[in-house]
Order: C-alpha cells, then structure tokens, then sequence
C-alpha cells in the first residue's frame, strides 16, 4: 500500500499532536525557505521544535531537494515514514521564478562570488530574450557549474573550484519543459530579496577582476583589478525575470551563464526562487517562523 502521510501547509494549517505515534505515516511540511537558510538550517529548526513537541530525540527528518541559501521558496520537509517519499519527491517536475542580470559574470554563476567581466548590453531587445528563454526547451544536456557538489574524482567540484583547480566536468541530462520571460525587472522578482552584492565583508562594493576576452564577438569591457561597483551600479544593469520548469538536476545558475552567452553578452542569476515541485506550490507553504516559532 502507498504511504498515505499527513500534509500540513497553508490549507491545512492543523496543530501537532504531542506523541509522534499520531503520524504513523509521518507527515510532509512544505515550508518557504527564507533568504540566507541554508536547506539544513530548515531541518535543524523543525527537528528542534518536534523534539520538544513529541519529548523524544528520535525524530527522523529530511527535505526533497536543496536550496542554495542564496534561493527562496518552496522545500519539503519529510517527516518519520514520509522520508521514503523523498527521493520520489525529488525526482517530480520543478518550477522556478529566476532573475538574470545581463551584462556581466561571475565564477559561481550567482551572487555568491564578485563579477569577473561586464560586457555590452545595449543591442540586446525584450524579443532577443524572450527567443533565448524558449530556446532551452529544445535542450538536453547541461554542463554544471564548477562551484557544484557534483563529484570529481572523488571530491566536490566546488572545492576544488575554491582551491583554484580545475575540474573536469561532463554535460548532465536534462530537461527544460517551459521557459518563458516574465518581462525585464519584472515586478515578481521585488518579491525576492535582493541583497548588497558582494563578498566583502563590508558587502558595500563590488570588486571587478580583470578578464581577457575569450571571443572576438563578444567583447568584454576590461577593469583593472581595483575596479569597484557599487551595489546601486550593479543593480543598475538590465535584468530578465523568466519562469522555469525543469526536471531535478537542472543547474538554474548554468541556464543564466547560457542565457548571456545566447546573447552575446555575459550573464548571472541574481535571484532565485522555487515556487512548485510536483504537486506543491509555494503559495501554500508554510512560513517557518510563523508555523515553528
């Protein structure tokens, strides 16, 4: 028989019991990871509060997909029997709401490391990006960013991307069902937070590392090492809010590198946020401070 497990979201926004034995077929919280939460932070805060809720340290507890920090939105929480669904959960279709800021890059992809190049903007039109988004449909196979926890031999890429060293990576099945520009510096995206940029400790400047142009038509605009932008210059730069559904595996941070190079400039994701998986939807989520305190 299919496990049948207690859903509590923002439909069904029951109390818990006081004895884990109540949810013999465990129970699924969909919760809106906030901004800066790490995915096992999420777990950490509800294992505390059923802790002390069920008196008992056996609490058996995951979540159906990771998050960057960096990235908001929707993350299954699995609880007790409900954690033998994860992996199914895992592999369901994923919809997505992603801000990418053109004209520039950055190591990661992201937010998480400092641009290393800006490049022209000025003869990219609304149409050129809405023909990029729904070119990914036509893809199947995407190379992952170096700063990933694919393995490489043994090790994350990510370390060894941190320790300066290359990694050999191979293009990743894929699959993009949708992709559509929501407009430039649509409004969903002022839904997201957009941080200061940066890594700095003072996170009020952007250092621009100097890069050679890979590609002679596509020119980049040369800084010298000390070059700052202000994160009011960085926000500054043209942006594109695109909706994504995607199959588990998809790199978002790897379709905003692709998207800049699909029109010959640079390009990286600015913001991020999950807003379905399967049959969930963000809207119904829980918020984890309102629900666990």
């Amino acid at each position: 028989m299919p496990l049948n497990p207690l859903v509590i979201d923002r439909r069904n926004p029951v109390g818990l019991e006081k004895d884990m034995s109540a949810y013999p077929e465990g129970i699924i919280f969909p919760v809106d990871k906030p901004y800066r939460w790490t995915s096992s932070d999420v777990v950490r805060k509800i294992k505390y509060v059923l802790r002390n809720r069920f008196n008992t340290k056996n609490v058996k507890i995951g979540h159906a997909g990771t998050l960057d920090p960096l990235a908001t939105g929707l993350l299954i929480i699995c609880v007790g029997k409900a954690c033998k669904l994860s992996e199914a959960l895992q592999a369901e279709r994923k919809e997505y709401i992603a801000e990418f800021t053109l004209g520039a890059t950055t190591p990661s992809f992201d937010r998480e490391h400092p641009i290393d190049a800006l490049y022209p903007t000025s003869h990219i039109a609304e149409e050129d990006m809405r023909r990029a988004a729904q070119s990914f449909t036509s893809q199947t196979e995407q190379m992952p960013p170096a700063y990933s926890a694919k393995y490489v031999n043994g090790t994350r890429s990510y370390y060894l991307a941190r320790n300066g060293e290359e990694s050999e990576l191979k293009p990743a099945a894929v699959k993009i069902y949708a992709c559509e520009l929501l407009g430039k510096d649509n409004p969903l995206v002022q839904t997201l937070e957009r941080p200061s940029y940066g890594t700095d400790a003072s996170h009020n400047t952007f250092v621009v590392k100097k890069r050679i142009a890979s590609e002679e038509n596509n020119p980049v605009i040369r800084y010298t090492e000390n070059s700052l932008l202000t994160p009011d210059q960085i926000r500054s730069l043209p942006a594109a809010t695109l909706r994504i559904e995607c199959s588990k595996g998809t790199y978002i941070r790897s379709m905003a590198r692709d998207f800049g190079a699909m029109l010959s400039s640079g390009a990286f994701m600015s913001a991020l946020r999950r807003s379905a998986s399967g049959g969930f939807r963000v809207e119904d989520a829980l918020d984890i401070k309102e629900y666990f305190g």
